[in-house]
């Protein structure tokens, strides 16, 4: 096992917002940051999302679960509103859309890829 400290560090400052795309799919208006790439699955496990005000992310299933801690502004997943401080576990199995009226910043844990439920509206060119 590697020691050095310095090699586990993600200094999230340093690195820009890329758009979220998926599978070929665009979400406007969705920004991602990535904190922890695990190469034996060949994608980030925890990673940071931005949403611009009035963006969504479609209907989805979490197979593993996922964890959300909201950094900044409003995000509403089912009805429910979390604001910046909250902190939401979710089960495996657990399905739900998010959206943000007002923007926000969220912080995710998914421990395996989501299955969309809903056909997302962008498909990148």
């Amino acid at each position: 096992m590697n020691t050095n400290m310095q090699d586990y560090i993600t200094h999230s400052n340093t690195r820009e917002w890329a758009p979220l795309i998926e599978k070929g799919v665009h979400y406007a208006g969705i920004f991602v940051k990535s904190l922890r790439y695990d190469a034996a699955s060949g994608r980030s496990k925890t990673i940071l999302l931005r949403f611009e005000p009035g963006a969504k992310y479609p209907y989805h299933n979490h197979p593993a679960g996922e964890e959300i801690f909201v950094l900044e502004g409003e995000a509403t997943l089912e009805g429910a509103t979390l604001r910046a401080g909250d902190y939401l576990y979710t089960p495996p199995g657990f399905k739900h859309s998010v959206f943000s009226k007002t923007g926000c910043t969220l912080f995710f844990v998914i421990p395996e890829e989501v299955e969309l439920l809903d056909e997302p509206l962008n498909k990148a060119d």
